[in-house]
């Protein structure tokens, strides 16, 4: 998923809004430990000043990523395709798994930033850890809204599985299982009929 680029009055991007399209592109694929800042700095075109101008530490940046990854990949693209191919809560739902089968067929699979990231960190009262955590926690929320239009007694609970489902899923094709979303698509049928809604 590709960063969308912010212009200036001028037309061009703004220094912060390169770097973290550039930011975005390296911790996507490559994870936000193995990626320094030099690279990010050296990719970018920028001094080292500005760059500490714009987020004051790499934390900051990291925490910046991870709210265009929320904006990109959760809501841009995820939810929306969701909401599009699918008529009704219960085709919305499965569509997830339809909209994750093109994700993990393409050369760049980059599995969920947000999981890469907090099982880079140890330590569960750091920032950029909490912040993953309450990014995963909307993906659920969206998931649980979806169960609460479909009628389901225990929506929280719902999300939750349904929640194990997608992350399940993207580990297995992380994996080299290409039809880990098929997978759990059917998986997930199992599991909207165990609570009484029609597929």
């Amino acid at each position: 998923m590709a960063a969308v680029p912010e212009a200036t009055a001028g037309g061009r991007q703004s220094a912060r809004e390169r770097i973290l399209d550039t930011a975005y592109e390296l911790f996507s694929r490559h994870g936000t430990r193995a990626v320094g800042v030099d690279r990010i700095i050296a990719e970018c075109g920028i001094a080292k000043m500005t760059l500490y101008r714009n987020f004051p530490s790499k934390d900051d940046l990291i925490l910046a990523f991870l709210e265009r990854r929320d904006e990109l990949w959760t809501r841009a693209w995820l939810q929306a395709e969701a909401q599009r191919r699918g008529a009704s809560p219960a085709e919305r739902l499965l569509a997830i798994f339809d909209t994750f089968g093109g994700w993990f067929a393409t050369d760049g699979f980059e599995g969920c930033s947000f999981i890469n990231v907090m099982l880079e960190i140890d330590d569960v009262a750091n920032p950029v850890r909490q912040a993953t955590v309450r990014h995963l926690a909307d993906i659920r929320t969206f998931v649980r809204g979806l169960a609460e239009e479909a009628g389901i007694e225990d929506p929280d609970n719902f999300a939750r599985q349904w929640h194990i489902l997608m992350k399940g899923s993207i580990v297995s094709a992380a994996e080299g299982d290409l039809e880990a979303a098929a997978r759990a698509k059917q998986l997930g049928g199992l599991l909207l009929a165990h609570h009484g809604v029609a597929v």
